[in-house]
């Protein structure tokens, strides 16, 4: 009988060294419209007893693939022949067990979008047995709604830090209600800065997540100066930026077929960058840009002291003349470019040049809204 255990579909990029245990299925709200992972599907919970069997199935591919690198003179090392034979034998969850062993099998991240909902005692329990019966297990994390960390009390999230959930990721998106209410977000500014007040204060690692460019062109500055407000009233230890992509699978796709909603272009998303980190104050953060969606990446690093350096690169590109800027932008999105700096790799410069002067403005913009499309997950 093939061995296997029940995984959701999506993970934050921090995580791709961790274990993924699904226990809950899809998301508690559903209705963001800037969001399509879930749309048409039902939320539900899993019982304790399947995530036990999930944890009990994954401990039995452990035994098996060290089994194998025993067998074949690796002396249980998981190196890149153990790697290559899970691979290709078509198991999917055993390869990915074989890889989190690769890479140390410290991490776990439970999935789906809001796996806190469950009660107290049963993550409780779900986090004793994970670490009973995987004891390398060093870190857990999980995303988690505002409003069901509101549900619970400081003590509780205490409890669960102390059994061992390390780290919360919750998407903020925005600290505006205006902006929230229009992407049907389903919780409020206030709500945002009470539930990360109370994980920090239950001295579990909070990491916040800001969707740019969220606020379109009716309420970018809102949506800069808002959230900035928001972040520095919960001081997290994490703020990574996501970047908005609109495509036809989401709600959001139809408010700006009616005007409703105005995309803004990667030059007003980046003047709302810069006007969100110059408002942040009083915080010790660490700003993340590790999404392959963001146009600048390099933006990152520990608040307060590399503040000027961020601020320093959304400045270089926006000081760019306009050709510059958009060749930039299309080299971003083809993949060629990752850094300011990549302009100045005179070959690379020149095939995408070649590439912009075959598009006119309208070809350019299609262009652009197709590649970023496709690094939506």
């Amino acid at each position: 009988m093939t061995l296997c255990f029940e995984q959701g579909p999506i993970r934050p990029p921090s995580e791709a060294a961790s274990l993924l245990l699904r226990l809950t299925r899809n998301c508690t709200w559903n209705k963001c419209v800037f969001c399509p992972t879930y749309k048409g599907q039902t939320f539900s919970r899993r019982s304790l007893g399947e995530i036990k069997k999930d944890i009990d199935t994954v401990k039995e591919m452990i035994r098996l693939i060290r089994e194998y690198s025993l067998d074949n003179g690796f002396s249980g090392a998981i190196n890149r022949k153990v790697l290559e034979y899970f691979y290709t034998g078509g198991n999917y969850n055993m390869f990915h067990v074989a890889m989190w062993l690769h890479d140390g099998a410290k991490t776990v991240f439970f999935q789906d979008a809001n796996s806190l909902i469950m009660k107290t005692a049963d993550l409780i329990e779900i986090l004793k047995y994970l670490k009973e019966q995987l004891p390398t297990v060093e870190r857990v994390t999980s995303y988690a709604r505002s409003d069901t960390l509101l549900r619970k009390s400081v003590d509780e999230l205490a409890q669960l830090g102390q059994a061992g959930l390390s780290r919360i990721h919750v998407g903020m998106e925005s600290g505006s209600d205006e902006v929230l209410k229009f992407m049907d977000k389903g919780v409020t500014s206030q709500q945002h800065v009470d539930a990360g007040k109370r994980v920090k204060e239950a001295g579990i690692s909070l990491c916040e997540y800001v969707l740019l460019g969220l606020g379109g062109e009716q309420w970018s500055q809102e949506h800069a100066l808002s959230t900035a407000q928001a972040l520095n009233a919960i001081n997290p230890d994490f703020i990574r930026f996501r970047s908005l992509a609109v495509t036809e699978e989401m709600p959001l796709y139809q408010k700006v077929l009616s005007g409703e909603f105005k995309v803004q272009d990667d030059a007003g998303v980046t003047l709302g960058q810069k006007m969100f980190i110059e408002r942040l104050e009083g915080i010790q953060s660490s700003v993340i840009s590790d999404h392959s969606l963001n146009l600048l990446e390099e933006v990152k690093g520990k608040l307060p002291e590399d503040k000027p350096a961020m601020l320093g690169v959304l400045d270089r590109f926006l000081e760019l003349p306009p050709k510059e800027k958009q060749i930039f932008i299309l080299g971003k999105r083809l993949g060629m470019f990752h850094r300011l700096s990549d302009l100045h790799d005179t070959e690379q410069y020149r095939q995408v040049e070649q590439m912009f002067n075959r598009l006119d403005e309208g070809q350019y913009a299609e262009v652009i809204a197709y590649l970023k499309g496709q690094l939506i997950c």
